[in-house]
């Protein structure tokens, strides 16, 4: 397939310009125009991008791309080294961010649902980002943390009193500590998330309101799998998803 109709079907179909994202989400580096293999991953770290070499891939699909806010604009250093890298290569490299975590079907939020066994029962929070929901039975923080743990294959942290009830949870991937907040105002007994800050802890105790830190890569590695998936899937290209373990 031609990489613009891989960009333009992608951009449309995660509804890319209704974010506002702090990176560009689509096509960040532009490589050859025939693309027959896509390599995903999770983040566009220099040993994805040499995995996907070594895969003979034409394109790299990422949830963590380049070009962060208040990154520094100059071409030196780390991104030097990955920029060249892909232009002398020629291999393109799609990034989708909130995009990515935010679709109701294949995204991040979406694929964590469906892998915990969780209800989904809405979405809210800035740009629609959080999903909450319900498990299929009432159970405890502990055993909720275990099956979790089993799950996502990483061994969450977890805030709140272990014998506590679970059953209405809200979560949100990465590191969406911040919207904490936001779900003790669903009413939920658990929150969970990627990553934990400082003063989480205190809204855990003081509220009642269980948080779970399940792992920012951990949290995010669906989402990207199931989108190469689908545009396999869809295009009949081929596609291998590059799980490179980060214990963040």
């Amino acid at each position: 397939m031609k990489l613009k109709e891989l960009v333009d079907y992608t951009g449309q179909f995660l509804e890319v310009d209704r974010f506002k994202d702090y990176c560009p989400n689509g096509l960040q580096v532009q490589g050859r125009s025939e693309v027959n293999k896509i390599v995903s991953g999770v983040t566009a770290s220099m040993d994805l991008l040499e995995a996907a070499r070594d895969a003979q891939a034409d394109a790299i699909l990422v949830h963590h791309g380049y070009f962060w806010r208040n990154e520094s604009p100059v071409i030196a250093g780390i991104k030097h080294k990955r920029l060249k890298f892909l232009l002398q290569n020629d291999i393109s490299l799609l990034a989708y961010h909130l995009p990515l975590d935010a679709h109701r079907t294949l995204g991040n939020n979406a694929r964590i649902g469906q892998v915990l066994d969780l209800v989904i029962e809405g979405w809210t929070g800035e740009q629609g980002l959080i999903a909450y929901g319900c498990l299929p039975h009432e159970t405890t923080l502990e055993s909720f943390a275990e099956h979790l743990g089993a799950r996502l294959l990483r061994e969450p942290q977890i805030f709140g009193e272990k014998n506590r009830k679970v059953k209405r949870v809200a979560w949100c991937s990465g590191g969406a500590q911040g919207y904490f907040e936001t779900a003790i105002a669903l009413g939920v007994d658990a929150y969970i998330s990627g990553e934990v800050s400082e003063q989480i802890f205190h809204l855990a105790h003081e509220t009642g309101v269980a948080y779970i830190a399940a792992g920012h890569h951990a949290t995010e590695r669906y989402g990207i799998a199931a989108l190469g998936n689908h545009l396999a899937s869809e295009f009949g290209v081929e596609h291998e998803f590059i799980d490179l373990d980060n214990p963040i």
